[in-house]
């Protein structure tokens, strides 16, 4: 059976452990393509927060982050999908080595390109979380002083 190095452990690249994969990203990417929605929603509920204190330049930075991972998600949603619906090549039956080594590369790459688009998405949230703590604390202190 052919393994593959990836972050430092071995996976052992299997049309189930394959098919596992790409559904568990297919969800994960789903529920971030749903969680843009409400990321959207908190950035517009803040809007003028954001735009009459000092993260107004952090804010929209933020808003540009979010639209840019939102394409990103779509893309790599779409080619999840794609190589998902390649695994038949695994499973027919047919000893087609090269075709079949070409699948189990094409799978280690979105192992790291998924993980590594997951890390980014997971440092983007908590920078939006911390962006509107931010606002709402400064938000409190003016009620505050008044």
């Amino acid at each position: 059976m052919k393994t593959q190095e990836v972050k430092g452990y071995r996976v052992w690249l299997n049309s189930e452990n394959m098919h596992e994969s790409s559904l568990k990203w297919m969800s994960e990417l789903e529920f971030a393509k749903d969680e843009q929605l409400f990321f959207n929603d908190l950035i517009k509920s803040y809007t003028l927060q954001l735009i009459d204190s000092k993260h107004f330049e952090d804010g929209k930075k933020m808003s540009e982050q979010i639209s840019k991972i939102h394409d990103e998600i779509i893309t790599l949603l779409e080619e999840v999908k794609r190589h998902e619906n390649g695994l038949e090549i695994m499973v027919d039956g047919l000893d087609q080595y090269e075709q079949e080594e070409a699948y189990r590369d094409e799978h280690r790459k979105l192992i790291i390109k998924v993980n590594a688009f997951l890390d980014e998405y997971r440092a983007l949230k908590k920078e939006l979380f911390e962006l509107v703590k931010g606002v709402i604390k400064d938000g409190k202190q003016k009620r505050l002083l008044e």
